[in-house]
């Protein structure tokens, strides 16, 4: 089936931020084309461990940080590190920061909306993130494209901060048979004013874990796809795909002046009881 299109380049524009509009698209073959560029420029800083990390102040109009972290990854075929991206049963075996994870309903063939909780550090509230998330394959790359939408059932919870993805995503493109180069890049309003620490421990440390842990996920990944639906794979294979269908008209945009900041700027940070700082990542 034709997929709704959103205007060339109108849904991540190279720089600013991404424009206000109220209806809901699934992003076309201009914005993937878009989002892959962003995740290629940039100032990058590469660390020892085979990470580079290019964080971006907000740009004017937008207060919100980009943030990009890309991993060579020596011994994983890119299809495999997609398959790790999309299958859900799969992240709530290596991610450890997951409270809860799941599809909500599919809006197109390559489209579906989600919802995502995660533990923040401590002292911080734990936030969570509805999202429509799009991907794509094409010339041997694999993209995937988020970004927060309110759905009428999953309004914000007491318990937890509802974050505001302007843009999350993967890009991952082979540098060879079985090995490839993963690019995470993520536009996040947490709704709240941070302690300086927060943005630190997260570029400099948390974000990367996350992929070190990603990729040894990755390596791990065939053998329990063996043991886990070895041949179910509704992001390759639409037919698949058993969600309930939702109208994009259903949607709505979520902004963030429409909720509730916080401020946890004094918030010194904490260990838990194992002595380790929790994470954040989405």
């Amino acid at each position: 089936p034709s997929l709704p299109a959103v205007p060339a380049g109108s849904l991540v524009p190279r720089r600013g931020r991404v424009p206000r509009m109220e209806r809901v698209l699934v992003p076309d073959a201009d914005a993937f084309r878009a989002f892959q560029r962003r995740c290629q420029d940039g100032s990058w800083q590469r660390d020892c461990g085979g990470l580079a990390v290019c964080l971006e102040p907000p740009l004017p109009g937008c207060a919100v940080h980009q943030l990009k972290c890309r991993i060579d990854i020596p011994d994983v075929a890119a299809g495999t590190v997609y398959d790790v991206l999309h299958d859900g049963e799969y992240r709530r075996q290596w991610d450890t920061n997951v409270i809860a994870c799941h599809d909500i309903a599919r809006v197109a063939a390559n489209a579906n909306v989600g919802y995502y909780a995660w533990r923040c550090p401590k002292p911080l509230k734990n936030r969570d993130v509805v999202t429509l998330r799009a991907w794509q394959v094409e010339d041997g790359c694999h993209t995937i494209i988020s970004f927060s939408v309110k759905h009428p059932k999953y309004p914000p919870r007491k318990d937890l901060v509802r974050a505001v993805a302007l843009l999350m995503g993967y890009l991952v493109c082979p540098t060879g048979p079985s090995s490839c180069r993963l690019t995470y890049l993520a536009q996040v309003d947490p709704k709240g004013s941070l302690p300086k620490w927060v943005v630190n421990k997260v570029s400099q440390y948390l974000v990367p874990q996350m992929l070190k842990r990603l990729h040894k996920a990755c390596v791990q990944y065939p053998a329990w796809k063996q043991q886990h639906g070895l041949t179910v794979k509704p992001w390759l294979y639409p037919e698949q795909n058993e969600l309930p269908e939702l109208a994009l008209s259903a949607l709505a945009l979520q902004h963030a002046a429409s909720l509730q900041d916080i401020d946890e700027s004094g918030l010194a940070e904490a260990k838990d009881e194992s002595g380790e700082h929790s994470g954040v990542e989405n």
